[in-house]
């Protein structure tokens, strides 16, 4: 009965402790442009690069390129994604300034992560914002916590201080024996 105590008791810390990977939401690792350059002529794209696939669907993904007024600039419809990679396309951009990327994108495990990179123009564009066709497509910042979801936390709790009372009260009852 001890052994299938310890097995069962290194089999819930053996899930808590490797249950991490799998649970990982995607990681932006780079984008074009990249985050705070400075450019002198605005990107006809904008891509970006993740850790691991995202996952495809009409209207799921996700880019928006908006200046400090608040215009829009990327064109309307999904981005394109190959594996790793998101792109959309952007018209040309306007006044001089900073503008901001913002993304939400479905994860490979099946969450939504958003976040939100800038970039500064050095000179004026021939471009005018658009309004965009979803108000919700601008991120802010990043709905990706990295972490496990609360049940996996619960019941490993339980089952290690469900071991731990067990062993206290066989260790204090093997001592009045």
């Amino acid at each position: 009965m001890k052994r299938a105590l310890v097995a069962l008791l290194f089999a819930g810390a053996a899930v808590l402790g490797t249950a991490a990977p799998a649970a990982a939401h995607n990681a932006l690792i780079s984008s074009d442009p990249k985050d705070k350059a400075s450019l002198e002529a605005g990107p006809s794209t904008v891509t970006l690069t993740f850790d691991q696939d995202v996952q495809g669907g009409q209207g799921i993904n996700t880019i928006s390129v908006v200046d400090a007024n608040g215009g829009h600039y990327e064109v309307p419809g999904d981005p394109t994604i190959k594996d790793n990679a998101v792109t959309a396309k952007v018209n040309a951009l306007g006044k001089a300034g900073e503008y901001k990327i913002g993304y939400r994108i479905l994860s490979a495990d099946g969450h939504p992560v958003s976040g939100e990179l800038t970039f500064t123009l050095t000179k004026d564009g021939t471009g005018t914002p658009t309004t965009p066709a979803n108000a919700d497509a601008s991120a802010g910042d990043s709905g990706s916590d990295g972490g496990l979801p609360i049940w996996v936390w619960i019941v490993g709790a339980v089952v290690l201080l469900g071991g731990g009372v067990f062993f206290a009260l066989r260790a204090g009852g093997g001592a009045k024996a």
